[in-house]
């Protein structure tokens, strides 16, 4: 018996030594072109970065390779032994052309090794987390987070034997001593829904690497055009691709970005949850993507100018804005946003919620409607949409009062928006006796 166990530490110390001596490199990836545009700005990145371009019909543009399998060779067989499935292209579900190439241009718009595309954005933040986490695991996210991700952290990680914390998203204080032995992850949105509450990414990615945790972070708000999260030291970057990434509002996709490393990890826990993205979608939002940096200036130069005509609307309560002054973190903003800003804004109207239906019913632009990030302008309520799983009394406790409409700043003409809300904001305060003439 005392054989058999000194046989088993030998080939265990073997082991060990075999496994310390691997010198396989992960490539950055997977990927049909290795030209990254690093070295380009934005709009270059958006427009070529990830583009293949067909060498045998010369086609100009990556072609929507609508195939469900591959044909297996010998790579395929010595990538499958070998743990590379992801880097060949086997079966659409694990890779497919389509995909590849859109997650190449996200890549170079994220800095990131290595990008992932799905179904949806809550497939890619479910994937994201259960790849991250395993049984008797802890998570700390914020208490204002977008409703869904709030119902799968609070009802569903119960489920896999994993608890959750909800905090503040910027009071340090408040999320270090949330911290336990078990705690795995930092989860935080950049830019919060909807009181867009700036999360210190720094001091968290600080916080993280002192109690030796993951930051993930939701950039579905900000996008890697106005913050690249990666950059400041982030684990993995998510972002809702149904929103300013795909920007038509005809499209519901998610993205996650990171290392190769963890990308890896997550690939498996796609596979599983079944979230990959088809082949007609990849194309949709890579041919979307082109105009990204273009549709993000204007986003914020619109967001910008009516943000600050409502703050002086005396018919408006307060407005949520990083970008003006008022904004109780604007110095954050304007150090971690690098100037940009964004293009959602909320705000609150006097005379409380029957005013601000009665406000979506006079606008003519805006559409009422939910999601965000759409070239169109999109105006919701919070407690009826996106906050709607929330009760009254928890509603309150974050922020959200009577009166807070949440708008998505489209392209149009700024004179045109600005003229829409002028005509129906004075409209509504006319019929109630809060109305004051300002001109």
């Amino acid at each position: 018996m005392k054989k058999i166990y000194q046989d088993i530490e030998h080939k265990r110390a073997e082991g060990d030594i075999w496994f310390k001596d691997l010198k396989r490199k992960r490539d950055t990836g997977p990927t049909l072109n290795d030209h990254r545009y690093s070295e380009y700005n934005a709009s270059t990145k958006s427009v070529h970065a990830g583009q293949y371009d067909d060498p045998k019909t010369g086609a100009l543009g990556t072609p929507i390779y609508q195939c469900s399998t591959f044909y297996l060779n010998k790579n395929s067989y010595e990538a499958i032994e070998e743990g590379r499935g992801r880097d060949e292209l086997i079966y659409t579900r694990y890779g497919n052309p389509s995909q590849w190439s859109v997650q190449e241009k996200l890549s170079a718009l994220e800095n990131a090794e290595s990008s992932i595309v799905f179904s949806s954005g809550m497939a890619a933040i479910s994937s994201t987390i259960l790849a991250m986490l395993d049984k008797g695991s802890h998570i700390i996210s914020s208490r204002d987070i977008y409703g869904g991700t709030y119902n799968f952290l609070y009802e569903d990680l119960d489920r896999y034997g994993m608890s959750i914390s909800f905090t503040s998203p910027s009071n340090l204080n408040e999320i270090e001593a949330a911290i336990k032995e078990n705690t795995k992850v930092l989860f935080f949105e950049a830019l919060s829904n909807p009181l867009l509450k700036l999360v210190p990414i720094k001091a968290i990615v600080a916080l993280g690497k002192k109690h030796n945790l993951r930051v993930i972070i939701d950039n579905t708000f900000l996008t890697p055009y106005n913050v690249k999260p990666l950059d400041l030291g982030v684990d993995l970057v998510l972002n809702s691709a149904s929103k300013y990434l795909g920007g038509h509002s005809d499209l519901i996709a998610g993205t996650v970005s990171g290392s190769r490393k963890l990308i890896d990890r997550i690939w498996p826990q796609m596979l599983k949850n079944g979230g990959s993205l088809d082949p007609h979608a990849c194309f949709l939002l890579e041919r979307s993507l082109k105009t990204f940096a273009l549709r993000m200036r204007t986003h914020n130069s619109n967001a910008m100018a009516l943000a600050t005509y409502l703050e002086n609307h005396s018919g408006i309560r307060k407005v949520y804005y990083p970008g003006l002054p008022s904004h109780e973190q604007h110095e954050l903003a304007m150090e971690q946003l690098n100037g940009k800003n964004s293009g959602m804004i909320s705000f609150e109207i006097e005379g409380g919620d029957p005013n601000a239906h009665a406000l979506l019913d006079h606008l003519k632009l805006p559409k009422e409607a939910t999601s965000l990030g759409g070239v169109e302008s999109l105006i919701s309520l919070p407690y009826n949409t996106s906050q709607a799983s929330l009760t009254k009394k928890q509603q309150k406790a974050i922020g959200i009062n009577d009166g807070l409409v949440r708008l998505s700043v489209g392209i149009e003409d700024i004179e045109d928006l600005i003229s829409d809300f002028d005509q129906a904001i004075n409209k509504v305060l006319k019929n109630t006796d809060t109305y004051v003439e300002q001109y």
